[in-house]
Formats: structure tokens, sequence, C-alpha cells
């Protein structure tokens, strides 16, 4: 395939749709919307584009990453990246916890390093104003576009689209992200050292895969949003732990409805079937590169699934990271209690399950003539060795069946008047 390597990679099904190729070079790359495929860079034709593109490759963490120099201590530390502390706990902020995802602490947390001055500005996604089904990347300054980004986006993203914007200013922030967005800010800053002074703080979210937007308008189905009704608001997560699902939407006379509710377990189920292919054999999702990664405390869910106000799992990754946790919680800003270091495993089996599969679908991918991304660092074998047989032949076989159903051999072009 003779194209550019960002090209190249969303062609192979490498991308993640972190944006940060588009973020360090604006001129050059743009990230598009494909129904099916999420959002993705298109790089400009010409030498200017080509140049930009070999250039931006180096901050794909959808193409490689490098684990290597993460701290590691033990076991834990092999398995979900560094965790140098562990708490449970809850924003103070009534309304936060009540919107949050779970229990509001990365707001809390974003709030608080902004209140203290510790960063300028945040940088997260927000639903777009335009389109509720699609996320927007901003930056915030304040509680009140805080909390416009609060609760989970179950859609594309590309928080990373900010990371230019925050070099350029030359002043403290913070990057809310996935975890493969933060992997590539990590290495993003590794290659500019005025990046690396600007951004101050990473928060990172746990992450099972990111659907797309087919998935959302199914979703409007099971939600009964009528066929063609103007979206106003969709709500993935919030207003309790773990929350409903639900929409906003106007009639052709002008009138508001709220849609039906759906649990988050049956949204969830409905929306998963629509994630990337490259989500399916990501090697991080909670966050390995992050000061601070949070996630939902599963081992303790909600009795008989009924909503209740919500708690969060929060690990701190860094120095910096833990320096914060501990200031918030000190403050008030953040109700937590220490757990030990391994609640992770307990918290998340599923992603234990889903890290030990990687190496068995890359194997698939291999065998069917596919790229896999450059991983260094990652006991990825090891991890595969012990899933029980069952799991390990599913996982190899399982993936063949999905590389042949959905043709995972064609290459992903997002040029219109290609795939779009």
């Amino acid at each position: 395939m003779t194209t550019d390597p960002i090209t190249r990679a969303v062609a192979c099904n490498l991308c993640t749709g972190c944006g940060a190729c588009a973020g360090a070079f604006p001129e050059a790359i743009r990230m598009i919307e494909h129904p099916v495929h999420g959002r993705r860079p298109v790089v400009a034709s010409g030498p200017a584009g080509r140049a930009a593109a070999e250039a931006a490759i180096g901050l794909c963490a959808g193409a490689e990453t490098d684990h290597t120099a993460l701290p590691r201590r033990d076991a834990v530390d092999e398995m979900w990246g560094p965790v140098l502390a562990a708490w449970e706990g809850w924003a103070a902020d009534p309304e936060i916890r009540y919107r949050g995802s779970s229990g509001g602490a990365v707001t809390a947390l974003a709030l608080f390093a902004l209140e203290t001055g510790a960063v300028d500005s945040v940088a997260h996604i927000a639903a777009s104003e335009a389109d509720p089904l699609e996320n927007v990347a901003v930056q915030s300054t304040n509680r009140a576009g805080l909390l416009r980004g609060s609760g989970s986006r179950y859609a594309q993203a590309s928080p990373c689209e900010a990371l230019g914007p925050i070099a350029e200013a030359g002043r403290s922030a913070a990057l809310i992200g996935k975890p493969c967005d933060i992997a590539s800010a990590a290495r993003a800053a590794a290659a500019d050292p005025q990046l690396a002074d600007s951004l101050a703080l990473t928060i990172g979210i746990f992450c099972a895969g990111a659907p797309n937007r087919s998935s959302s308008e199914t979703l409007l189905c099971q939600l009964g949003v009528p066929e063609g009704a103007q979206i106003t608001a969709l709500r993935y997560r919030g207003e309790g732990w773990p929350g409903t699902m639900q929409a906003r939407w106007i009639d052709a006379d002008g009138t508001a409805h709220d849609s039906e509710r759906v649990s988050y377990a049956t949204g969830w189920d409905l929306l998963q079937k629509g994630r990337q292919w490259r989500c399916r054999i990501c090697t991080d999702h909670t966050a390995a590169f992050a000061d601070i990664a949070v996630g939902d405390p599963w081992h303790a869910p909600p009795v008989n699934g009924a909503p209740e106000p919500g708690r969060s799992l929060i690990l701190a990754r860094t120095p910096r990271g833990r320096r914060l946790i501990e200031a918030a919680i000190a403050a008030g800003a953040l109700v937590a209690e220490p757990r030990a270091r391994d609640v992770v495993a307990r918290a998340q089996p599923n992603l234990a399950a889903t890290m030990g599969a990687v190496w068995g679908r890359r194997l698939a991918m291999r065998v069917a003539g596919l790229p896999v991304p450059k991983e260094k660092g990652l006991p990825l074998f090891r991890f595969w060795r012990h899933l029980p047989l069952r799991a390990q032949v599913q996982s190899v076989a399982g993936s063949l069946r999905r590389i042949l159903s959905q043709a995972l051999w064609r290459p992903i072009r997002m040029e219109p008047g290609h795939d779009v």
C-alpha cells in the first residue's frame, strides 16, 4: 500500500480515532466521522500532507505503544499499569456525583485542579450541540463547562485534537480521555517539550471499547425515538449509578419529548456490538499512561441493579496524580477511602479477560495476513496462557470468524466516494 502512514493506519484498522495527528497538524490532517468506522483522520493530498503524516505517526498509540518505561513493582503493575495507590469514593458536590457516570470523581478532580490553580483549563469531550450523537473536543475553565461533559459518552471521540491548542497557548492544562487518548497524549508530550510543559495533568477513564454512531442510532430505536426526529440530547450514563440511557427529541410540531429509558446493562449490551475492531485488540483499558485513572467499582455493584448514588474507583499512577487526589480528599472536594492496590482486578474482571484474549486475537490477524499494532513491554502471551483453554481457543477462532464475516482485510477508505 503506497500511501502516507496515517492513512495506512486507518486503512489497516489500527487507528483509535484519538485525534492526536489532527491536533498536531490541523492544516494537513482533519478528523471526520463515519457511521461504522468511527472518527478517523483524513490527510491532505500533496507533499505537505505526507510530511505531516510522517511526523504524526510517531504520536499514534493505535499503531505503536511502549510500556517499557512505565514503573513496575509487581504483578499488579504489570497487568494494570502503575498503581501507586487506590481509593473508592465520589464527588463531594452532590450535583457532580449525580450527573457523573459513577461517582463523579473525574469531574470533581478536574474542577479541583482548576480551582486550586493546578491547571488553567481542562480539555475533554462533550456532546455536540449540533448533533448530540457526536462528540466534540472542548476546553473548559469552570464548573459549568466541566458539567457539560460529565457522564459517559459512548460514542466516538477525539479529545487529542486539543493538544495542538494546548501547546500553542503555553498555559497549564489537563486532559481527560480514554486510555488510547491518554497514550497518544503521552507520546505527543514526549515528542514536544512545549506540550510537555503545558500538559500538567492527565485523567484517564476506564474503557471497554468505543461504539460507533450506528450503534447510537440503534439505541434510539430501542428508546422508542421516531425515525427522523430532531434529537436534542442523548444520555448514556449518570443520574444515579449505574444510570439509565434516555434521549430527548423534538417532533415536527416543535414539542419536546423524553424517550423511554433502558437500563445501563441493556443499553451497553446493544452498544458494545458496534465497537470498532481496534478496541477488541487493545492492551490498555485502564489508562496506564495517565496520572490518574478512574472507573467503575464493579466488585461492589448496586444491589439488584437498582440505581444508587455513584461511587468511583480511583487509581493514582504517578506522584503528581497522587498528590492531586490526596489534596482533593483533604480539601473535601472528594470523599474517598483507601483500597488495596489489587482492587482493580476485582473491580474489572471482564477487562482482565479481555487483556488475556488479545494475544489470541492478534494471532488470528497474523494468520489472516493483517498488520497488528507494535507493542513493547507487555507479556501478552503469558496473559493469554493464563486463560482457560476454551477461552484461548475462542480468542483465535472467534477472531478468525469475525475477520471473515466483517471482511477486515478490506482497506478502510475515509474519503467521500469510497466508504463514506
